[in-house]
């Protein structure tokens, strides 16, 4: 099942205090950007980032969930309501993320 660009757009205006969120579709989902690097994604209309140090700190008890099959677990965020916690959630799991893969 497809995600929905109506739960994009809540998403993203949740997020719309960051500056550099951005977003690309991917087999009828979507993945998020903070400032270039991957956080996640919108996947069966649930949000799911990686499982970072930092995104596992602050939602110890989150429920680890597959964005589709074969793929890596990820963590499901089921607070998107309030916004200053999603900041804070992407801001710091910025740190923990790798840098972007330079393209070819």
């Amino acid at each position: 099942m497809a995600s929905g660009k109506s739960y994009l757009d809540f998403i993203m205006d949740q997020l719309s205090g960051l500056d550099g969120i951005s977003w690309r579709t991917m087999m009828g989902e979507y993945i998020l950007y903070y400032k270039g690097k991957i956080v996640g994604g919108i996947y069966d209309d649930r949000f799911l980032v990686k499982p970072t140090k930092s995104a596992v700190s602050m939602m110890p008890k989150a429920v680890k969930e597959l964005p589709y099959e074969g793929a890596k677990a990820m963590l499901l965020v089921d607070d998107v309501e309030d916004r200053t916690f999603l900041e804070t959630l992407l801001t710091a799991m910025y740190e923990d993320l790798p840098a972007p893969k330079k393209q070819k």
